[in-house]
């Protein structure tokens, strides 16, 4: 372990290349970079960093957003094609992105059911936005759910654009390995009497690293806006469709040793015994977003915003499930013109979901020199339908998918009123000490009416759920010169999501959760350099934790367990070694605990029973997160490496040895170059982006698809594997006017 931490503040130190594996110790001394990263303050007390444009632009080469925001602490990010650019997912702390809130423009983007972003209906998003703000742990108030591990709150251009910049022009393009290419073209016009209009189209196709893991991406942002002196009104809206070939299902240890490209979706054997691959095993969706909003300054001390918001989905999945039950889909046993009777088949099965999203949030602020205050509302209601349809493939009894297996209607209705004060009890040039408090209320009414998505039961599922959560906040600032302390301390609570209802498997029904979390920091800024250390302690109580097992639209099913913990220290630093060379560093170490953890599991009869595992890590919460970046800017070519550093981590909560995952190290280098060209001319950059630099096998996820209880207490579990690709290579340009 000594020999860890010192090779590990090796790397920090001398930024050198290398790597090796020391038994199950990893030692880090390879070169770094990755986006730079400002760490700012949304409210005097939190800690937290604002990624802008320029920093999202200069890495984008067609991956999605947890990508692009890899480099702020405690976050990663894994996708189930291995490039990151089809169905993407990322936790913060350890804590998957259901209990991650997330807004556009203040207003929630969360699923209303699932309460997670499928980055995938939102491809290149990056491009439209101005800023990303990211804070860690519950955070202060906003529209949507409470944060359990961070908040995500994203703007777009129309929501920070001034009348007076000039209009620009920006065309991307970049192709790469797998058969990846991105096209991008965006516009920002300045219009007479202080109008302006915003466009981006993007395309975004690849093959995937894993077989077939094809995605076929396109998306769109526009917004029209007035920016007044005191007022401002702006429409926006945005989305986009995608198809996508299934890649949710991992592989086994053989497979990754032997195939790693291996994806099982949509294999099945034909009635000659021949093993295919079903062509149209796809997952098709289409969403759009559409926001009005207006602020208002009415003098130096108020302002006010409000937003009506609408968003549109629909969409279906189409898989191959191969060997079947008929009765499973609820149907009768197939006979055969010879009188045989066929039990099993290889069934079609589509999936469809079709919702509305539609309220207003609205938010005031009050602002002088001692304080300012703000209040906020929001109601928001969500409407889902869920249907599927199976059909014979073999057979061909039950033609042109008419037989519906399941049908359920969703609704869930929102309320959230929240008021903020800051009051500054010194106020000078360089020496502050504020004290801040923050009251959140939020009603919850969730309802599910119908036949439920079961392929053993097709089980009448019914619930009316009602939630009402306090919660507070307070914390304490004091900055001195360079020098920033705060502590904070906050109530958080949250309901659960859809498939802890409809997929909850052994356990009993679902509970809402309550975390306390307490932030204490300190940061010192200079003019060449900045440090920072945030201690954090989050108590649970029901936390929703990831079980390690997979649902059937691929998302990972998670349980409630009565009491647990999470406790970290978070570092950064950043340091200007000279005008042309800059060097930034993250470090999260981190004690996720379930206390006396008992759970639902199988004996090799596959009978069941409870069993008690004692205290044990929670599932996905590497105990060392790090991140060393490295950026070298001389007469236009700007060159970044990163590295990356996770530790081990269990795939469920049981702590066996077979069910880690092991640490693993990749390393990306990012390079541009502005071609010198003459200033009434375009800005032409090149790009070139090369990921996992040394061809690091690894795997970011995986989960269970078998676990059986031994005699000695043991569990025994069969994992299927995520595999992330190994080196590949993307070059373009960017053409701006």
């Amino acid at each position: 372990m000594k020999r860890f931490f010192f090779s590990l503040l090796a790397t920090v130190a001398t930024t050198t290349i290398f790597a090796q594996w020391y038994g199950d110790t990893l030692l880090l001394t390879e070169y770094l970079d990755d986006i730079v990263v400002t760490a700012q303050v949304a409210q005097p007390t939190t800690n937290h960093e604002v990624v802008n444009s320029k920093q999202l632009d200069e890495r984008n080469s067609g991956q999605n957003l947890p990508y692009l925001l890899s480099a702020t602490p405690s976050l990663l990010s894994f996708s189930e094609d291995g490039l990151g650019i089809g169905y993407t997912h990322f936790r913060v702390r350890g804590t998957d992105e259901s209990r991650i809130n997330m807004t556009v423009n203040n207003v929630p983007l969360n699923d209303g059911e699932s309460s997670t972003v499928f980055w995938i209906n939102m491809t290149d998003f990056a491009g439209s936005l101005s800023d990303v703000n990211v804070q860690r742990g519950v955070g202060t108030s906003t529209n949507g759910g409470a944060a359990f591990g961070a908040s995500i709150n994203m703007n777009t251009l129309s929501n920070t654009k001034k009348a007076d910049l000039p209009t620009s022009v920006q065309i991307d393009f970049n192709g790469g390995m797998y058969n990846t290419f991105r096209e991008k073209v965006s516009a920002d016009v300045k219009l007479p009497h202080n109008m302006r209009v915003q466009a981006r189209l993007s395309k975004v196709n690849t093959d995937g690293y894993r077989d077939r893991a094809k995605s076929d991406l396109f998306s769109y942002y526009g917004a029209l806006g007035y920016y007044g002196k005191k007022t401002t009104i702006a429409f926006t809206t945005f989305g986009g469709v995608e198809k996508t070939y299934v890649a949710w299902h991992g592989i086994t240890e053989a497979k990754l040793k032997w195939d790693r490209t291996y994806n099982p979706a949509g294999e099945y054997i034909d009635k000659d015994g021949n093993v295919r691959y079903y062509d149209n095993n796809y997952d098709h969706y289409h969403q759009q977003h559409y926001q009005l909003n207006w602020k208002q300054r009415f003098n130096q001390l108020w302002q006010l915003s409000v937003t009506a918001h609408y968003t549109y989905g629909k969409g279906y999945t189409e898989e191959m499930k191969a060997d079947k039950k008929y009765s499973k889909y609820g149907l009768p046993d197939y006979v055969t013109p010879t009188g045989e009777e066929i039990k099993r088949t290889n069934m079609l099965r589509q999936k469809h979901l079709k919702n509305h999203f539609f309220g207003a949030v609205a938010e005031a602020t009050y602002k002088q020199e001692k304080a300012d205050f703000d209040f906020g509302v929001a109601a928001n209601h969500y409407i889902g339908k869920h249907f599927g349809y199976v059909q014979d493939y073999l057979y061909n009894s039950v033609p042109d998918f008419d037989h519906e297996y399941y049908n359920n209607n969703a609704s869930k209705t929102t309320a959230t009123v929240y008021a903020k004060a800051n009051w500054r009890a010194i106020h000078q040039a360089k020496r502050k000490l504020t004290v801040y408090g923050d009251l959140q209320y939020r009603y919850v009414n969730y309802r599910i009416d119908g036949k439920n998505d079961d392929d053993d039961t097709q089980a009448m599922i019914h619930f009316n759920e009602h939630f009402h959560f306090f919660n507070p906040k307070a914390g304490i600032t004091y900055e001195d010169h360079g020098h920033l302390a705060y502590f904070t301390i906050a109530v958080a609570n949250r309901e659960p999501a859809r498939k802890n209802y409809t997929e909850s498997g052994m356990q009993d029904k679902p509970k809402s959760e309550l975390m306390h979390d307490y932030e204490l920091g300190y940061q010192y800024r200079h003019r060449r350099f900045s440090v920072g250390i945030n201690l954090y302690y989050m108590d649970y109580f029901n936390q929703l934790v990831t079980s390690g097992v997979l649902s059937r639209t691929g998302s990972m099913l998670t349980i409630n367990v009565d009491r647990s913990y999470r406790m970290g220290l978070e570092l950064t630093a950043n340091v200007e070694i000279q005008k042309w060379l800059h060097w930034q560093g993250t470090m999260t170490l981190s004690r996720n605990i379930i206390k006396n953890f008992t759970d639902s599991v199988y004996r090799a009869d596959w009978s069941t029973t409870r069993h008690n595992f004692g205290d044990k890590q929670i599932a996905f919460s590497p105990w060392i997160t790090a991140v060393s970046s490295l950026t070298f800017t001389y007469a236009g070519l700007t060159a970044d490496i990163r590295t990356q550093v996770v530790g081990h981590q269990y795939v469920d909560n049981t702590e066996s040895a077979d069910a880690k995952l092991p640490a693993y190290t990749t390393t990306d280098l990012n390079l541009s170059y502005s071609l010198p060209l003459l200033e009434r001319w375009p800005r032409i950059i090149l790009k070139t982006q090369v990921n996992n630099l040394f061809n690091s096998h690894y795997c970011s996820a995986a989960y269970v698809e078998e676990s059986t209880l031994q005699p000695d207490g043991s569990v025994k579990h069969d994992l299927r594997y995520f595999p992330q690709a190994g080196i590949n290579v993307h070059a373009g340009f960017c053409v701006r006017w």
